[in-house]
């Protein structure tokens, strides 16, 4: 396997980010891996050499780029039980505008299009945690170019807000799936039957499934809510997602 380190120019700044992709000549689908709240450290970086490993070119973006390249000092380490840290995290959540994620998207695909090792135009996007309503956002926004789109105990995915994800599953024409954690307080029993009465309405494409006794932030290991099962379980989904979408 292959990784670069790569600064992409959006209107806003500088965004710097990880390229992956198998060793060798070849091309491979694209896949952008968005994070949690957390931003980039190892557990992502190895979710995205297992992707590779699976055959695909992953693009790792520093959602924050506008506060800082990754990682942020202080992010990756502080502990949710702090408060100061809380209201940093949420405050760097906030700063992720749908707008500022439609332009962040757009350069990261232009980047991904102009790379040889990709292949094809068709990209598949997976979040975690608020990177769960990032990957919605994204294919809505993209809907010609994002086939496939998959979110990880997402939260905040149908809430009572004009800008809610789930208003937005007109606009959805790829194949979307959810893995949502049944005990997370970012979304609640309420707000899954919210989302999943839009996702129908629409006529979307998706598969949306419970992972009995997991947490908030189960396939993210290295953090105290992991939980294996769970997470392997998430793997089998997404591959078998973009396998259907991007390589059949």
């Amino acid at each position: 396997m292959a990784v670069q380190a790569v600064d992409i120019k959006t209107p806003e700044g500088t965004l710097d980010a990880r390229l992956y992709h198998p060793d060798g000549e070849g091309q491979w689908p694209a896949v952008l891996l968005v994070t949690d709240a957390m931003g980039i450290r190892p557990a992502f970086e190895a979710m995205a050499n297992r992707l590779v490993a699976a055959g695909y070119v992953v693009l790792l973006p520093n959602v924050y780029y506008r506060e800082g390249r990754a990682p942020l000092p202080g992010l990756t380490e502080g502990s949710f039980e702090d408060e100061a840290f809380r209201k940093r995290i949420f405050g760097l959540i906030s700063s992720l505008t749908p707008e500022r994620i439609k332009t962040d998207a757009a350069a990261q695909l232009d980047f991904l299009a102009a790379q040889p090792q990709v292949k094809g135009s068709r990209v598949g996007v997976v979040g975690y945690c608020m990177g769960g309503a990032i990957a919605v956002r994204v294919m809505a926004d993209f809907p010609e170019r994002i086939v496939a789109a998959a979110s990880y105990h997402g939260g905040r995915l149908a809430t009572d807000e004009p800008s809610s994800p789930h208003l937005l599953a007109s606009k959805l024409k790829g194949e979307v799936y959810f893995g949502h954690a049944d005990q997370d307080f970012f979304m609640p029993a309420e707000a899954i039957a919210r989302l999943e009465a839009a996702l129908k309405s629409a006529g979307v494409k998706h598969q949306s499934e419970l992972y009995v006794g997991a947490r908030h932030g189960f396939a993210v290991e290295g953090t105290p809510v992991y939980d294996k099962d769970a997470s392997e379980r998430h793997w089998q989904t997404l591959l078998a997602l973009f396998g259907r979408t991007l390589k059949g």
